[in-house]
């Protein structure tokens, strides 16, 4: 499916699907920070450049990373595939939002996954490894038990606690990187369900519930900003695909405060309804986000 035949079919989502990718001014809400949008949703360019500008419409990296903090990005680089496939996130995304950080001044930025494939040819292959240490921060591992610490998560429904990645707990700032998708178990992978990568005990998700328990890891540590790419979007064969006609070049990128918007903007631009998927329903009903994009605050930006 070409991104053309794509944005057709989505047209008929109203304010979500390719209405949410067309340009418009932002709601000023009460409450946002100086009257700043909570969300941006930015198509028509390259990954770095949607993100410089979704970023700045938000505020600037500055509202995200203060000088000496510690910075912890999340992206998806699971799969023992090329960036073609669609499968991880861009590198491109990546090594900017690691730029980005250091520039605002951070002082180190970290990035890791729990793999789903090996975990060496995972980060080599996906091209994510390389963008990182080229925007000037460390990959590093997650590939073992001993990386990982057992927390509580209050209020969780399916799940009471899990063990997450170490650098979870003791990072100042995390950002949530991931990549949108179809998932043949969740439907559509996007924000929350990224942060499985983040725990070292999948099994127990797929046992207990996969909506629930995404749901319920969300509880832990809300990112500081969702990052949700959409340049290459597999629309079926997820969540490792087949080919490069599984993806749809949409060259498009969702930036919010809010994981829960993210999720829904991004669910109603890949197609879906976000009520109709029961992650993002149960984590809006938890008060872990809204699904209301418009109060939130909505920036559409063209390039």
């Amino acid at each position: 499916m070409d991104r053309r035949e794509f944005l057709k079919k989505t047209a008929a989502l109203g304010l979500g699907g390719a209405a949410l990718l067309l340009p418009g001014s932002v709601r000023r809400v009460l409450g946002a920070r100086e009257g700043l949008p909570g969300l941006a949703a930015v198509r028509g360019g390259e990954p770095g450049e949607m993100f410089d500008r979704g970023v700045a419409a938000l505020g600037g990296m500055e509202r995200f990373v203060k000088k000496g903090q510690t910075v912890v990005i999340k992206p998806n680089m699971s799969w023992d595939v090329p960036p073609e496939r669609g499968g991880n996130t861009n590198p491109g995304l990546v090594e900017r939002i690691v730029r980005r950080c250091l520039e605002a001044g951070a002082s180190r930025v970290y990035a890791f996954d729990h793999t789903c494939d090996l975990w060496r040819n995972s980060y080599r292959n996906s091209g994510v490894e390389d963008a990182v240490k080229r925007g000037g921060g460390v990959a590093v591992p997650a590939d073992t038990s001993g990386y990982y610490q057992k927390v509580p998560l209050p209020g969780g429904r399916a799940l009471k606690e899990t063990a997450v990645h170490e650098l979870m707990i003791e990072c100042d700032v995390f950002i949530n990187v991931p990549v949108l998708k179809h998932h043949g178990g969740a439907g559509i992978t996007m924000g929350m369900k990224n942060l499985m990568g983040t725990v070292w005990n999948r099994g127990e998700f797929h046992s207990k519930g996969l909506h629930q328990c995404i749901a319920d890891v969300s509880l832990f540590r809300k990112p500081a900003l969702t990052v949700i790419d959409a340049y290459r979007m597999m629309t079926r064969n997820g969540p490792r695909g087949t080919s490069e006609g599984d993806v749809t070049l949409l060259k498009a990128q969702i930036l919010s405060t809010d994981i829960v918007a993210g999720d829904a903007a991004a669910a109603r631009i890949f197609g879906a309804d976000p009520k109709n998927v029961s992650y993002i329903r149960s984590a809006a009903g938890m008060g872990i986000g809204t699904m209301d994009l418009e109060s939130l605050g909505v920036e559409r930006i063209a390039l």
